[in-house]
C-alpha cells in the first residue's frame, strides 16, 4: 500500500491522474478490439462555448455510461468535438470587430472576415474542452471533431449535392422567420414563441365613398400600415356583407385599400376586420396569394421603416416607430382606442430579438425518411426514449413537420455548393470554371450537426462503432438535432445513429428559475471545481438529478458531495492505519453476525446501482451508493468492527482482526469501484493508495481502476461458502434497533452522544461475548450489565428492543431537579405552540380559505405536538415528585 495522506487535496490528486489516464491513452479507442462496442458521441458544444452547469450534467452523465462501459467489458468511444455555431460565432468576432477597429465584415471582406473568425477559433475557441477535461471526461481526445474540420465540411456539402439531385431541396420565396440583429433567415425550430404584453390599437380606416365613415381596424402593429394592400372579413360575418366590394382609404400615406371576403377571418378578434400585409404576416401572405395581392414591404433587412412616402416615420427603429405611428394615428383622429394585449411573440433563440416574417429567396428541405423516422423509436423498436413521454413529443412534431428552411445570410458555415453563370445553375463542389459565381448564402448550422454521429467516424471506426449505443441530449432540441439525426442516419447509413437517448432535465435555481448569466443565479461551475473538487460537484449534482424532471440547484448539495468525497477518503485511510496485507483472504469460520450483514448490504447495493444504472436512473443509484456507504458501513459497520480492530492503527494483528480487515478490503474493493464512474479521481486516488490490484495490467500497459470489473452481485454459491443468512441479517438488525433506541434515550434526557455511561440490558435473546463487545462499542457504554433480572429505580429510561429491555441508569449522570425544571420548560413552550396552532384550526375563515396543503400541514403539526406533549409528560413523571 502507498500512504494515503492525512488530507484530501482534490486540485492536486485530480491534476495527477488526468494528465496520466491521457498520457497512458487509458481514454482511446481501439476499433480492432475484440471486445463488445460501446459508443457515444458528445453533443458538440458550440465554439464560443464555455463551461455551465447544464454541461456539467450532461457531460457526468455521459462520462459515467463511458466508465461503466469500461469496467463491465466493453472498447469504449466516447467521441467528443465543437460545433462552429454560424450566428453565435460569427456575431462574437464582428463585436470584436467594431469594439476594435469600428469595422463590419463588409469593410473586411468574405474572405478575409472568414480568415478573422479562423484566426478568433485557434486563439479562443474550445475553451470549454479545456474545461470538460477538468470535470474529468473520458473522451478518445485524439478523435477530437469540429464541424468546419475539411473533411466534415465536404460531406456536409456532398449531402446537399445528393439531397438536390433527389429533388428534396428546392429553392423558392417564401415567407421565412428573420432574423432583425444576426440579418439571416431562421428556421421555425429557431423561433421561440414568448408570452409579450403590447397593445391592442383600433385605427379607422375611412370609406372612400362614404367621406366621414370609418371601419375600426385592431392591430398591434401600427408601424406596417404603409404595407396594407387590403381589409378582409370573413363572408359570412353580417356586420360587413354590405361593404364587400367597396374601398378604404389606407391611413398615414391615403392610399385606396379593397375590401374583400376570406374564410380565414376570424370574426371575435378584434372588429373582425383583418387588415392584410402580405410582406410583414405569414397568414396575410397565404390570404395574399389567394387572392392576388400584391405585396409592399416597408421594413429594412435590419427592422428599420423603409417608407419614403411617410417621412416621420421613414428609416426609424420598427418599434420607435410603433409609438410615432400611434401619435400620428391618433393626432389625425384615426385612433380609435387603445386596449392592453397578452400575445405570443416569435424570439430568435440566438440574438434574443422579435423575428420579423418576411418575403425571401431561401433554399428548403422536405425531409427524407420521415416515415421510417416514425417508425423507429417508441417501446420494442430502433430507438427508445428516456423518459418515455418524450416519444409523444417527437412524433407530434414529425406528424406536423414542415418543409427546413437550411439558407442563412452568413459569411461563417458550410457554402451552399451551388454554382450560377446568367441563367445556368450548377450543384457542385468545386468551382465549374471560370465565370461561375457561389451562392453566397451558408447552411444552417444544424445541417451540419444532423451528420455528427456518422460523419465524425472513419470507415474502420463506424464499422465497430456504429450505431452509436447511446445519446444524452436536452428536450429541447428533440427537433433541431434529434428527430434530424435520426432521418439523416436512416437516410445515409441504413440505420438509425442510436439505441437509447436519454434527456437530461433543466438546471433551475432553489426558487425554481432557469439559471442565466443575467439573473445573476449561474454559478460558474469551474469555481464549484475550485472549491468542492470535481468529484464533489459531480456526485452532489447527480444525487439531486432525479430522471425527466428539472432539478433545483442548490450550492449546499455539492458542498455535501465534496463532504461524502472526504468521507470516503477517511474511511479509507482508516483501514490504511490498521496495516495488514491488503485483500487477505476472508475466513468464513471468523465472519460475525456484522460481517455477515455488511456483506449482504453489500450485495442489496451492487444490485440497486446495477439496476438503476440499466434503467438510466442515475440519482437513484447516487441514493444507493450513498446510503449504503455512509449510513451501512461507516455509521454502523466501521463501529462495530471496533470490537475487533481496536480504537487505533495500533495492536496485536489477531486472526479475527485480520479476517475484518479482509471483509473490509473486499467491501472497499467493491464500493471503489461502484463509485468510480461518479466519482473518478478520488477513487483512482484510493484505488492506487491500498494497493488494489497493483500487479494487474490492463491492456494500454498501465494499472487503473477504470478498467477494474464492475462489481457482480453475490450469488448463491459465494452466501453459500460464507453462510450468509437472511437470520444473520436479522440478528445484525435486532442489534442496530436496540442501539437506535438507546440513542433515543440518551437523547431524550439530554446525555451526549460522546458520554460514556452505563447501560443494563435484560436480554430475551441469548447474546454471545463476541455479541455483547460489539454492543457495548455500538452504544458508547462504559459498562454494559447483562441480567436476568433488574430492579430498575423509578424514573430510569427504559426502552424494549428486540434484544431485550434496555436501561439507562441516571444515577450520577443528570440533576433531577433541573431536568424536571428544564422538561416543564419544554412542555409549557409546547402547550403553547398547540394553542396557536388550535386557535387557527378552529378559525373557519382559515380553514375554509387557506390552500388545502396548508390546512393539512397545520393538522399535522398539531398531531406532533400532541405526541411530543404526551413523551414530554412521561419524561417529567418518570422523575418522581
Amino acid at each position: 500500500m502507498a500512504e494515503i495522506p492525512k488530507a484530501y487535496e482534490p486540485q492536486a490528486v485530480e491534476a495527477k491522474w488526468y494528465s496520466r489516464w491521457v498520457e497512458d491513452g487509458f481514454f482511446h479507442a481501439n476499433p480492432a478490439s475484440a471486445k463488445p462496442a460501446y459508443s457515444i458521441v458528445m453533443p458538440p458544444p458550440n465554439v464560443t462555448g464555455v463551461l455551465t452547469l447544464g454541461h456539467v450534467l450532461n457531460n457526468t452523465i455521459q462520462d459515467i455510461l463511458a466508465r461503466r462501459a469500461r469496467m463491465t467489458g466493453h472498447e469504449v468511444l466516447w467521441l467528443p468535438g465543437l460545433d462552429h455555431a454560424g450566428i453565435a460565432t460569427q456575431t462574437v468576432v464582428e463585436k470584436k470587430l467594431r469594439k476594435e477597429a469600428d469595422q463590419t465584415r463588409h469593410d473586411l471582406g468574405r474572405e478575409e472576415f472568414v480568415r478573422r473568425i479562423w484566426e478568433w477559433k485557434e486563439k479562443h475557441g474550445g475553451i470549454i474542452i479545456e474545461q470538460l477535461k477538468r470535470l474529468g471526461c473520458s473522451c478518445d481526445w485524439a478523435r477530437e471533431r469540429f464541424t468546419m474540420d475539411p473533411g466534415y465540411s465536404r460531406a456536409v456539402q456532398q449531402v446537399f449535392i445528393d439531397l438536390y439531385a433527389k429533388g428534396l431541396i428546392y429553392r423558392g420565396r417564401r415567407m421565412v422567420n428573420w432574423d432583425p440583429v444576426a440579418l439571416t433567415a431562421l428556421s421555425d425550430e429557431e423561433v421561440i414563441p414568448t408570452p409579450q404584453k403590447s397593445s391592442l390599437y383600433y385605427v379607422r380606416y375611412e370609406l372612400v365613398d362614404e367621406p366621414g365613415r370609418f371601419l375600426e381596424v385592431a392591430t398591434t402593429r401600427p408601424e406596417t400600415i404603409m404595407a396594407d394592400v387590403a381589409l378582409a372579413v370573413h363572408p359570412g360575418d353580417e356586420r360587413y356583407r354590405s361593404l364587400l366590394g367597396k374601398k378604404v382609404w389606407r391611413p398615414l400615406d391615403r392610399v385606396e385599400l379593397p375590401i374583400f371576403g376570406d374564410e380565414a377571418i376570424d370574426p371575435e378578434f378584434g372588429t373582425g376586420v383583418l387588415k392584410v400585409t402580405p410582406a410583414h404576416d405569414k397568414i396575410d401572405f397565404e390570404i395574399g396569394q389567394r387572392h392576388n395581392l400584391p405585396v409592399i414591404d416597408v421594413l429594412h433587412p435590419n427592422g428599420k421603416i423603409n417608407s419614403p412616402n411617410v417621412p416621420e416615420l421613414d428609416g426609424l427603429d420598427r418599434f420607435v416607430a410603433r409609438k410615432k405611428s400611434v401619435e400620428l394615428l391618433a393626432e389625425r383622429g384615426l385612433l380609435a382606442k387603445e386596449e392592453p394585449h397578452q400575445s405570443s411573440v416569435g424570439f430568435s433563440e440566438r440574438a434574443g430579438v422579435p423575428i420579423e416574417p418576411r418575403l425571401s429567396e431561401q433554399w428548403f428541405l422536405r425531409y427524407p425518411k420521415v416515415v421510417e423516422a416514425r417508425a423507429a423509436v417508441g417501446e420494442g423498436r430502433s430507438v427508445r426514449f428516456r423518459p418515455e413521454r418524450w416519444e409523444n413529443v417527437y412524433q407530434h412534431w414529425l406528424e406536423n413537420i414542415q418543409d427546413w428552411c437550411i439558407s442563412r445570410q452568413l459569411w461563417w458555415g458550410h457554402r451552399i455548393p451551388v454554382w450560377y453563370r446568367e441563367d445556368e445553375v450548377r450543384c457542385q463542389i468545386d468551382t465549374p470554371g471560370d465565370g461561375w459565381t457561389q451562392d453566397p448564402d451558408v447552411l444552417d448550422t444544424w445541417f451540419s450537426s444532423w451528420l455528427w454521429p456518422f460523419e465524425t467516424m472513419d470507415a474502420e471506426t463506424r464499422a465497430k462503432f456504429y450505431p452509436t449505443s447511446d445519446l444524452v441530449t436536452a428536450p429541447d432540441i428533440i427537433f433541431f438535432w434529434v428527430a434530424r439525426m435520426i432521418m439523416a442516419g436512416l437516410e445515409w447509413t441504413g440505420a438509425p445513429p442510436f439505441r437509447d437517448v436519454f434527456f437530461t432535465g433543466v438546471i433551475r435555481d432553489a426558487s425554481g428559475r432557469k439559471m442565466s448569466k443575467s439573473l445573476g443565479n449561474s454559478p460558474d461551475p469551474l469555481d464549484l471545481i475550485s472549491k468542492y473538487g470535481a468529484d464533489g460537484v459531480r456526485f452532489g449534482l447527480m444525487r439531486i438529478a432525479p430522471t425527466g424532471q428539472d432539478i433545483r440547484f442548490d450550492e449546499k448539495q455539492v458542498e455535501e458531495g465534496r463532504n461524502f468525497a472526504n468521507k470516503l477518503y477517511n474511511a479509507t485511510r482508516l483501514r490504511q492505519l490498521h496495516g495488514g496485507e491488503t485483500e487477505g483472504e476472508i475466513n468464513p469460520a471468523l465472519l460475525t453476525t456484522d460481517d455477515k450483514w455488511i456483506l449482504l448490504r453489500l450485495d442489496h447495493a451492487i444490485r440497486a446501482v446495477t439496476v438503476a444504472l440499466e434503467d438510466y436512473n442515475f440519482s437513484e443509484a447516487a441514493q444507493s451508493l450513498y446510503r449504503f456507504f455512509w449510513s451501512e458501513f461507516c455509521d454502523w459497520y466501521l463501529e462495530a468492527s471496533k470490537a475487533a480492530l481496536g480504537f487505533s492503527g495500533e495492536g496485536e494483528m489477531t486472526p479475527r482482526k485480520t479476517n475484518t480487515l479482509a471483509v473490509i478490503d473486499f467491501i472497499l474493493g467493491h464500493t471503489l469501484r461502484l463509485f468510480h464512474p461518479y466519482m473518478p479521481f478520488i477513487t483512482e486516488e484510493l484505488w492506487h493508495g491500498l494497493g488494489f490490484n497493483a500487479d494487474l495490467p490492463n491492456e494500454q500497459g498501465g494499472t487503473t481502476i477504470q478498467f477494474a470489473r464492475w462489481p457482480l452481485p453475490l450469488d448463491d454459491d459465494f452466501k453459500t461458502h460464507y453462510g450468509l443468512t437472511p437470520a444473520d441479517e436479522a440478528q445484525a438488525n435486532a442489534k442496530y434497533e436496540t442501539v437506535l433506541a438507546a440513542r433515543g434515550l440518551r437523547r431524550d434526557f439530554n446525555l451526549p452522544s460522546n458520554q460514556r455511561v452505563r447501560f443494563v440490558l435484560v436480554p430475551s435473546i441469548p447474546l454471545p461475548e463476541e455479541e455483547t463487545a460489539v454492543l457495548k462499542v455500538l452504544l458508547n457504554a462504559e459498562r454494559l450489565d447483562l441480567l436476568e433480572h433488574y430492579e430498575a429505580v423509578k424514573g430510569t429510561p427504559t426502552a424494549l428492543t428486540p434484544l431485550g429491555a434496555l436501561f439507562l441508569p441516571l444515577e450520577g449522570l443528570i440533576d433531577v431537579e433541573a431536568e424536571r425544571a428544564r422538561l416543564g420548560k419544554e412542555i409549557a413552550k409546547v402547550e403553547a405552540e398547540l394553542v396557536t396552532v388550535g386557535k387557527k384550526l378552529a378559525n373557519e375563515n382559515f380553514t375554509a380559505n387557506a390552500p388545502a396543503a396548508v390546512v393539512a400541514e397545520h393538522r399535522e403539526r398539531q398531531k406532533g405536538f400532541n405526541e411530543r406533549l404526551d413523551q414530554l409528560r412521561r419524561m417529567r413523571e418518570s422523575l418522581g415528585a
